[in-house]
């Protein structure tokens, strides 16, 4: 699964003194999202026409089970694909309500670079590794 967008974006490189997260930075993150979420789009509807292109069926046992297995991992690949379209908008809903940008434990920001890296990302980056450590220590 790529989560990169489609056709590169310059990095935004912030000016001094500039305010987090204002309107061109906001824009910056919501045309990478937008391009991310294109680029997912374009590769889960070409999924399903190559399925339905290949749905074939073989006589031999063998073959049918290898096209089967092959069809489980593009499905499990295209839902996982599914479920980041579905958090990119979420975090366009947060880019329209003025929230991006900001830890959703602590709400300090997250930082330009981490966003640049994931911008995703809804956790800063203390928050994030508390989360994981806690996640090690469960399993």
């Amino acid at each position: 699964m790529s989560a990169q967008p489609t056709k590169p974006v310059t990095p935004y490189k912030a000016k001094k003194g500039e305010t987090y997260m204002n309107p061109k930075q906001l824009d910056h993150f919501r045309n990478i999202l937008n391009s991310i979420k294109l680029g997912l789009g374009e590769e889960i509807d070409r999924t399903v026409h190559s399925m339905q292109d290949d749905a074939t069926v073989f006589a031999d046992p063998n073959d049918r089970a290898s096209q089967e297995s092959e069809m489980t991992l593009e499905l499990r690949n295209r839902d996982r694909e599914s479920k980041l379209i579905k958090k990119i908008n979420e975090i366009l809903a947060k880019i329209n309500s003025g929230d991006y940008g900001y830890c959703e434990n602590c709400g300090i920001e997250i930082g330009l670079n981490r966003l640049e890296a994931r911008p995703t990302a809804t956790l800063c980056i203390d928050c994030k590794t508390l989360d994981e450590i806690r996640e090690r220590q469960v399993a």
